[in-house]
């Protein structure tokens, strides 16, 4: 029975955490890759519309953001019933839409002027009178592209393909 001695000691083998680093560098290095970079803030709350004919959208870089609908607080709270119009970050007039568009398209690069498209994110709640007024306004400024947000009927969050006039 000598032969068998009990230990009562029972050390814990270290952790090798030099790897850990890397490990670490490399996950933040996915997620700042696959992560989508909102562009503006959005100041109106909107629900947006199904579709059954919707397609993804491809060329983004001329892209031109105008948000219609309830205006909200940064907790996400509606602040008033009027609807508004937000051109990228800031609220604009239908009045002064035009021009307003008209500023965005000379501060982009002659390669974005190319492209240059408006993407409507509508509530679907908003009176299409508005939204007819809003492409008027979009005419005056000679926007040839516009994309209206939509979702498939399903769910799927996607944007409709350019409209040409």
């Amino acid at each position: 029975m000598s032969r068998f001695r009990r230990r009562t000691e029972r050390q814990m083998p270290e952790l090798n955490l030099a790897s850990l680093p890397d490990l670490i560098f490399t996950v933040l290095f996915f997620f700042m890759i696959v992560t989508h970079m909102r562009q503006s803030d959005v100041l109106v709350r909107y629900v947006v519309p199904q579709g059954n004919e919707i397609e993804k959208l491809e060329h983004r870089s001329g892209m031109v953001y105008l948000y219609i609908g309830q205006p909200v607080d940064p907790q996400g709270s509606a602040t008033s019933a009027e609807t508004r119009i937000q051109l990228n970050n800031r609220y604009v007039a239908l009045s002064d839409l035009s021009r307003q568009l008209a500023a965005e398209r000379e501060q982009m690069s002659p390669a974005d002027r190319q492209h240059f498209s408006v993407s409507i994110h509508a509530d679907r709640n908003v009176d299409m009178g508005l939204v007819a007024d809003v492409k008027q306004a979009l005419r005056r400024a000679g926007v040839q592209r516009v994309n209206y947000i939509g979702s498939q009927v399903s769910g799927e969050r996607k944007e409709v393909s350019g409209e040409r006039r």
